[in-house]
């Protein structure tokens, strides 16, 4: 029998915001049309659109001239799970399942299928949509490339980019006066941009949340340092880096998201307990949502025009229910349930780690 052939399809993107989601939304648009003849919609603000039924059209002028946009053109949301939507009901608020009135709104348009860029808490509702008979291909999007599956992801580079010229910026201070700058980055459960802007831009201390820190270490790091004439240190720490023993710094905590912890705070921590322990005068400069934002670097555009091909490939050939990746070299794809609600890690042997460890660099351990 042959397989029946897709007329329409929408796209999302979902969670944090990151430079390439535009040119994913290009690639998908653009291919479905040209390619494939298909009616493309767009869902706003990631899952709060799809609740809330703000659904749009999306046409090939709509995609044009976006390529080296960062941001997204469709908006996006992290605080939204449709199996936990929270619903005011009276005067309380109730947590519900929204997710069957959500395809409605879909079928009602007579969308067949769904493209959805996304991290891994995006990919953990896309993975439950699944199950309700909806046919889903996913496309790995995180800054913090922390997304099981996949080699990479985009946004990683230019999150990457932007944190080391940063950094490199901040080195010369710190040189100018004397300081033990400690820069804190994203990454969350992960430390795989601290990982390589640290060893970019020549770090004297990296700290990541797979390898705990004695802070005795980091402080006589820094003393030995300034001993040898070295008057500066550079620091570079992921916001869920932690002491050996101890706790990650929460920012605060949003009881409504689907990830309601949000670190930060790390950075001027250190610069606290440093100062405290060796006397030498410590800033903290924490990066945050610079990281995210910007024009995508080349490498960024390309995978993610990559990966927004080949998801709409993917659908036109009857396949779901798959994640886009790049494994060995290639494009594939793994089934969305085995990467739903994962996180990859920076393993403690990583290449880079052992560079960085025998160029000079502690990683407080």
């Amino acid at each position: 029998m042959a397989k029946r052939k897709l007329k329409s399809i929408a796209v999302m993107t979902g969670g944090g915001d990151c430079p390439g989601l535009n040119a994913v939304i290009r690639a998908v648009t653009k291919t479905a049309i040209n390619q494939h003849g298909l009616t493309v919609w767009g869902i706003q603000d990631g899952y709060l659109g799809l609740i809330e039924n703000r659904i749009v059209p999306l046409t090939y002028q709509d995609t044009s001239n976006i390529l080296t946009l960062g941001g997204t053109i469709l908006g996006s949301s992290n605080t939204s799970d449709p199996f936990r939507f929270p619903v005011q009901v009276g005067e309380k608020v109730q947590i519900k399942d929204v997710s069957k009135q959500c395809l409605t709104r879909l079928y009602e348009r007579g969308i067949e299928a769904l493209v959805c860029i996304g991290g891994d808490g995006t990919m953990a509702s896309a993975a439950k949509f699944t199950k309700l008979g909806l046919p889903v291909i996913g496309v790995p999007k995180t800054i913090d490339n922390d997304l099981v599956g996949t080699d990479v992801t985009f946004g990683f580079d230019t999150a990457v980019t932007t944190a080391t010229e940063a950094i490199d910026k901040i080195h010369t201070t710190a040189s100018s006066h004397h300081r033990v700058m400690i820069i804190e980055v994203m990454g969350r459960y992960a430390g795989w941009i601290a990982l390589y802007a640290g060893a970019a831009s020549g770090a004297d201390v990296i700290l990541i949340p797979e390898i705990p820190y004695e802070l005795d270490k980091v402080c006589q790091y820094v003393v030995r340092r300034s001993q040898r004439g070295k008057r500066f240190s550079i620091i570079v720490v992921s916001e869920g880096a932690k002491p050996h023993g101890g706790q990650m710094v929460v920012l605060k905590r949003i009881a409504t998201s689907p990830d309601p912890i949000r670190l930060g705070g790390i950075a001027n921590k250190l610069a606290e307990d440093i100062n405290a322990q060796t006397a030498l005068d410590c800033r903290a400069v924490v990066l945050g949502h610079v990281q995210r934002g910007g024009t995508p670097t080349p490498h960024d555009r390309t995978l993610a025009t990559m990966f927004g091909h080949h998801a709409l490939e993917l659908l036109a050939d009857g396949v779901k229910n798959r994640l886009v990746v790049w494994k060995d070299g290639a494009l594939s794809s793994v089934p969305l349930s085995s990467v739903a609600g994962k996180t990859k890690l920076v393993p403690r042997h990583h290449k880079l780690i052992q560079a960085a460890k025998a160029i000079g660099a502690s990683f407080g351990a």
